[in-house]
């Protein structure tokens, strides 16, 4: 009878380590470097936002970035709609 239950739960726990170690502990480390990204961005970064819109942030709050993106052109954008910051080379 305990064989029958170790047999039934040792493959569910095995089971939901695999899950762990391959989907849901990646994504949490994706989620942390996203949020430390946006966390760091500052006035004068140039960002790409998640829609493709290159821009340089000239206005930045808690919840809005305001992007410079031509001469006299400013878009205000969700801070969580910029998905990366491009690094000058």
């Amino acid at each position: 009878m305990e064989g029958d239950i170790m047999g039934f739960i040792l493959p569910l726990v095995l089971m939901f380590a695999v899950f762990y170690f391959l989907l849901i502990r990646p994504q949490q480390k994706r989620q942390r470097e996203r949020n430390d990204m946006l966390n760091a961005l500052q006035k004068g970064d140039k960002v790409i936002t998640i829609g493709g819109l290159h821009g340089t942030i000239v206005d930045l709050t808690d919840d809005k970035a305001t992007l410079k993106v031509a001469d006299n052109v400013r878009l205000t954008f969700e801070r969580t709609a910029v998905n990366a910051v491009v690094k000058d080379d």
